[in-house]
């Protein structure tokens, strides 16, 4: 889980590799949309509301990898001390 949360945070891969599509694409070789690209792409706009969009992607994905990174860190200090149902009760709410 920890490895989602690090790898969702890091946009200079993203920027290089995934082309940026601005339309859902299926096919796995051509640019796909991803949300930092568009985080970025809104962010230097001169429009306002896409300015807010790009802040509120920004927010959403910071509390993406939060979320993930808190749940990864009970998780493991919960199975590393034996408690296991502990643990997944807890990730699980």
């Amino acid at each position: 889980m920890l490895a989602v949360a690090r790898i969702s945070g890091e946009t200079a891969p993203l920027l290089f590799t995934a082309l940026n599509n601005q339309f859902w694409s299926t096919n796995l070789r051509a640019p796909m949309a991803n949300l930092p690209v568009v985080i970025f792409q809104f962010a230097l706009s001169p429009y306002k509301n896409w300015q807010q969009l790009a802040w509120s992607g920004a927010l959403l994905v910071t509390l993406t990898i939060l979320i993930l990174s808190i749940s990864a860190r009970v998780a493991v200090f919960c199975i590393g001390t034996g408690r296991r149902e502990q643990a997944m009760n807890a990730v699980t709410g």
